[in-house]
C-alpha cells in the first residue's frame, strides 16, 4: 500500500496513478477534496493577483485510480496543520494497515516561496521550513516504525532543483525564492539521513530533482511562462510522477536508494513516458 501527498494534481496524482497501476493501492491526501474547490495562491507578497480556480480534487484523482482496479482512501490533509498530519498517519494505517510506499510530494504553496530576501517575512520563511521541512519529516516519523518493523519500506520526497541550484536571476526574473529553496534544501538531508540509519534496516530513500514541471497551479499563476521565458526546459508532470512509481515498485530502484534522482533522466533512460521527449526534427 502506498500514500502520496499532494495527490489531487499534478506531480502527486502522476504518482498516485503511476502507483496503481503497478498494482498498489492508494491512500492520496490534499486540502481539495471536491472538483471545482482548488484554488491557486499568489506566490508573493507582491503579487496583485488573488486566488485562481484550478482542476483537479481528491474526488477526481480517487475515481482514476479505482477505474484502474484498486483500492483509494482519500484523506484531505492541511500541510500546514500539525494535527492533519498525525490523523492522515493514523487513519491511512487504521483503514489500510500498513504502508509500504510514502511519496512525501505536497509542499506549502503561497507567498512567500518566490520572493527575494529583503521582501520576505519572516513568518513566511518559517512557514515554508514547517510545509517543505518539518511536516513532512513528521509523516516520516509517525510511519517509518511499521515499515522497521516489517523489515522493508521506501520514503520517497519531492526535492527541486532549487535546492542545490544557484538561480541564473532572482525570483520572479527566472529564478526562485530563498524559502523555498532552502527549505528544500533541507529537506533533502532528511533522505540523507534515513538512508543512513535505516537502509540497512530495509527502507529504502530517495529524492527526486523534478526541474520544472508545468503543473496547473504554475499556469495558473503564469509562473511558468517566468521560467520558460528565461530559458528553463519544462516536463510535464508525468515523468516525475511515473518515476516516483518506479522507484516505489522495482527491485532495480534499490541502486538508487540514498540518492537525488533526475526524474527526466530516469525517465528518459527508461522510457517510462510515451512521447517524452519528443523526437527532435531531423536536420535536413
Amino acid at each position: 500500500m502506498a500514500l502520496v501527498t499532494g495527490a489531487s494534481r499534478g506531480i502527486g496524482r502522476c504518482a498516485a496513478l503511476a502507483l496503481a497501476r503497478r498494482g498498489f493501492d492508494l491512500v492520496i491526501t490534499a486540502r481539495t477534496v471536491r472538483e471545482g474547490e482548488g484554488r491557486s495562491q499568489p506566490s508573493s507578497i507582491l503579487s496583485t493577483s488573488g486566488p485562481t480556480t484550478i482542476a483537479g480534487s481528491l474526488e477526481s484523482t480517487s475515481a482514476e485510480i479505482e477505474g484502474l482496479g484498486r483500492t483509494c482512501v482519500p484523506i484531505p490533509m492541511d500541510l500546514m496543520d500539525r494535527q492533519s498530519i498525525h490523523r492522515v498517519a493514523g487513519e491511512a494505517l487504521a483503514r489500510m494497515g500498513r504502508v509500504d510506499v510514502l511519496v512525501n510530494n505536497a509542499i506549502y504553496q503561497g507567498p512567500g516561496t518566490m520572493d527575494r530576501i529583503l521582501d520576505l517575512p519572516i513568518e513566511l520563511a518559517e512557514r515554508c521550513l514547517v510545509g517543505d521541512y518539518l511536516h513532512p519529516l513528521l509523516l516520516i516519523q509517525l510511519l517509518l516504525p511499521q515499515m522497521l518493523q516489517r523489515g522493508e519500506g521506501r520514503l520517497i520526497n519531492m526535492l527541486s532543483e532549487a535546492a542545490f541550484t544557484t538561480p541564473p536571476a532572482p525570483a520572479g526574473s527566472g529564478g526562485w525564492g530563498v524559502a523555498y529553496a532552502a527549505a528544500k534544501a533541507a529537506f533533502h538531508r532528511v533522505t540523507d539521513m534515513c538512508h543512513v540509519e535505516f537502509f540497512e534496516a530495509g527502507v529504502w530513500s530517495f529524492s527526486i530533482a523534478p526541474g520544472l514541471t508545468v503543473t496547473e497551479s504554475m499556469r495558473a499563476s503564469g509562473m511558468d511562462r517566468v521560467l520558460i521565458d528565461a530559458g528553463h526546459a519544462p516536463a510535464p508532470p508525468e515523468v516525475a510522477g511515473e518515476v516516483a512509481g518506479w522507484l516505489g515498485a522495482e527491485v532495480d530502484a534499490g541502486r538508487y536508494a540514498g540518492q537525488v534522482v533526475s526524474s527526466r533522466s530516469l525517465c528518459r533512460e527508461l522510457g517510462l513516458v510515451d512521447g517524452w521527449p519528443a523526437p527532435k526534427n531531423p536536420t535536413p
